[in-house]
């Protein structure tokens, strides 16, 4: 025998040797592709972060705007005589808290003289109603079908007469049903509550629900909700419960929708109905708390917040939670004068709306709402009524408890009274309760991104808690990606009911369970069947390119604020500025507190050789197309896109008949309010000019609607709008699917 390897063994040797060469070898390609997928999820990540940081920072900005909106139209209210033309134009803006009897009210909402015509072919309502007219409202809703103002007026009126009866907080107890179902925002989105109901049940005394408010806005079926929830609450008043939202406010709603919603809806009697939901948001519960151990509220709490003092206010007092309660000095000899409460206190927190400090530019950094205070020259009376009138303005623009004294001609030692007091600490805390939002960080500061309410931390939610004997809050008010989020240390959580909010494949929705243990259940969603079909590229990419495209608009509106900016900077006029100041510039404009840099390669195509930007090939790029008003002058119209929800909120304030119409000295008056708020000076004969180019047909009204048609911006189908981005889908991929889940 020979000590040979023989040929069996050299093939053993041969396979054991490329064994281990392709393990090797799918071993390094394995930890390739495992590094490549890591690197595309962070992409994808890094993406969605950004996408979702434009999204609320202009969300965010439309809040600013409204709220010193609102403040403004407040100051003339306070500043100028009752004889004023500005005073009179907005006046009945105000008038919220009418003396009348609810007899009276009741009288005025009577529906029984409207007629439901023989051709109506939508749901019939008989009162009180019946469980099969609740099913059959939401049937009628799913097919696009409309319910009478007759039936909507009654409907209406019952759910007011049944909210009067309850408290401000509601109790709410596992021991019956065992499982309570909670549901965030829905902002108007019927598809999501229809897909609610089909997949947890309809409301019922085993089925009970918490609707945490923000029914209205945004969507395009608000009052369909609206209705919806009300049948239910009148069919099971102990089993469901709706809880007041920061949108339930007639003035929130004049720019986010509803108001033109319904006007539209329900062209006769729209006014009637808009007026009688003023009342029953008033009158809307404030919160709801499970077992004694789960408060549910919208916005949130601060360090002042005092369940004690919210069950005693009277809260349908506070028909918009943005206006403080304003008082009366009789002990003022020549001069009464209303005036808003100073509610900015000495400690570590502050309230943060409505009142002299968000009137300034340093606490809005929002160069396209400017400071209005120097532009209003109220007329005045006699040496009094000056006085008063002056000392007024330096506490509105100062904020000194001392100047407010003497505006109302009291000295500092002067009290107002505890009712007083007691009417200002109410308020607070209805406004913290309706837009506060929770923060990482300890502590309770002004909420001023918001412009209203406050930020709370975790000791706030711990001091809370444990004063109260809690365990959880469970708030809505923001919209999350994922439909909810968990925050210090799991004890309060944000739930967000409206999928698809910002664009489609944004955001899911969500909606939480509570049994007797108290453990949150929660249940994800998205009420359309084609997002749930797309790849995660495909989502990311539909909604980066969304997202872009609003920022793109609001961009080019302020087109001759950033060229300025850009030209302070190009001292040369070579037409280039470097990368850094480019961003720089952008911010320095547009104070959204976005990651410009990041988002340049989304934004500028091409740059020059040596990285800078070429910012007037930039606004070429940008690609929105104007409408052709060649006449008008460039910079009406550049401020016409600016402010064109506010412009169009001051509309329908000036549209006292809630016609949709205004005639043209009305139209004149507009300009001349938003000229003082913007300190823009704007020339008779550039209104005129601006209201013949409007009124094609020459009958000497201004159809509110059409002049906002005008002059809306869209996009050009630029390489940018086709989604140039490496990681956005195909053109294919990013077509809009259908919001309609096929299952309803």
């Amino acid at each position: 025998m020979g000590c040979g390897v023989s040929k069996s063994n050299l093939f053993q040797k041969s396979d054991s040797k490329g064994s281990v060469v392709s393990a090797v070898t799918s071993i390094k390609a394995a930890v390739l592709i495992q590094h490549w997928y890591r690197q595309y999820v962070a992409r994808m990540e890094l993406k969605r972060r950004y996408t979702w940081h434009i999204f609320q920072s202009l969300e965010y900005s439309g809040e600013q705007a409204q709220i010193k909106l609102y403040n403004f139209l407040g100051y003339l209210m306070d500043n100028f005589t009752p004889s004023s033309n500005e005073r009179n134009l907005i006046s009945h803006f105000f008038r919220e808290n009418e003396v009348c009897r609810d007899s009276e009210w009741e009288r005025f909402f009577d529906y029984k003289n409207i007629d439901v015509p023989e051709i109506y072919s939508g749901p019939h309502l008989t009162f009180p109603l019946t469980l099969e007219q609740g099913s059959g409202l939401v049937d009628a809703f799913r097919n696009k079908r409309q319910l009478h103002s007759r039936y909507v007026l009654q409907l209406l009126l019952d759910t007011w007469r049944l909210l009067r009866k309850f408290p401000n907080i509601s109790r709410v107890s596992t021991c019956q049903s065992k499982e309570i179902t909670i549901c965030g925002d829905l902002h108007g989105q019927l598809e999501d509550l229809l897909l609610i109901f089909y997949k947890n049940g309809m409301p019922s005394h085993e089925r009970p629900y918490v609707f945490n408010g923000d029914f209205v806005d945004r969507g395009d079926n608000s009052i369909e909700v609206l209705l919806i929830l009300f049948s239910f609450l009148l069919l099971y008043p102990n089993d469901v419960h709706l809880n007041r939202g920061n949108h339930e406010d007639h003035i929130v709603n004049l720019r986010y929708g509803f108001t033109k919603e319904v006007l539209t809806k329900y062209k006769m009697h729209g006014k009637r109905i808009l007026k009688l939901l003023q009342k029953i948001f008033s009158w809307l519960p404030l919160a709801t708390v499970i077992d004694q151990k789960v408060l549910v509220l919208h916005g949130g709490i601060s360090d002042t917040t005092d369940l004690s003092v919210l069950a005693r206010v009277d809260r349908h007092k506070y028909v918009s939670a943005l206006r403080p309660p304003k008082k009366r000095h009789p002990s003022t000899a020549n001069v009464s004068v209303d005036y808003e409460e100073e509610v900015w206190s000495s400690g570590r927190r502050r309230s943060s709306v409505a009142l002299p400090r968000p009137l300034t530019r340093g606490t809005f950094q929002n160069t396209s709402l400017p400071d209005f205070s120097d532009r209003v020259r109220p007329p005045v009376g006699g040496a009094a009524e000056r006085r008063g009138r002056l000392a007024l303005q330096g506490a509105l623009l100062g904020g000194s408890q001392q100047a407010l004294g003497a505006a109302a001609g009291t000295g500092p030692s002067q009290d107002s009274g505890e009712s007083s007091d007691h009417s200002e600490d109410e308020w607070k805390q209805i406004l913290d309760l309706l837009w506060s939002d929770p923060m990482t960080q300890d502590g309770c500061v002004p909420n001023e991104v918001r412009g209203g309410g406050c930020y709370w931390g975790p000791d706030v939610t711990d001091d809370f808690l444990s004063r109260h004997n809690m365990t959880l809050i469970i708030r809505s008010h923001e919209c999350k990606q994922e439909g909810y989020e968990f925050c210090h240390n799991r004890k309060v959580l944000t739930l967000f009911s409206a999928s698809n909010y910002y664009d489609v494949a944004s955001n899911r929705g969500a909606y939480v369970k509570l049994g007797p243990d108290l453990v949150p259940y929660l249940i994800q969603y998205q009420a359309s069947s084609k997002t749930r079909e797309l790849t995660v590229r495909q989502r990311v990419g539909q909604t980066e390119h969304s997202a872009l495209r609003v920022l793109r608009k609001q961009l080019f509106s302020h087109k001759s604020d950033l060229i300025s900016a850009f030209q302070d900077l190009d001292k040369e006029n070579t037409g280039l500025v470097s990368l850094k100041d480019w961003a720089e510039a952008v911010e320095g404009v547009m104070h959204l507190g976005l990651p410009w840099r990041m988002l340049r390669s989304q934004l500028i195509s091409r740059r020059a050789s040596d990285g800078a930007v070429d910012y007037r090939q930039w606004f070429t790029e940008l690609a929105i197309q104007e409408p052709n008003m060649e006449h008008i002058e460039k910079g009406l119209l550049e401020m016409l896109y600016r402010h064109r929800s506010t412009l169009e909120t001051i509309f329908r304030i000036v549209d006292t008949d809630n016609s949709g119409v205004i005639n043209m000295e009305d139209f004149r008056q507009t300009w001349k309010l938003l000229s003082i708020y913007l300190k823009m000076e704007f020339t008779e004969e550039a209104i005129s000019d601006l209201a013949v180019a409007i009124d094609t047909n020459g009958d000497g009204c201004i159809d509110i609607q059409e002049f906002m048609e005008a002059f809306r911006l869209s996009d050009k189908k630029s390489r940018l709008e086709r989604g140039r981005s490496m990681f956005m889908g195909t053109a294919h991929d990013l077509q809009r699917p259908e919001t309609v889940d096929p299952d309803l």
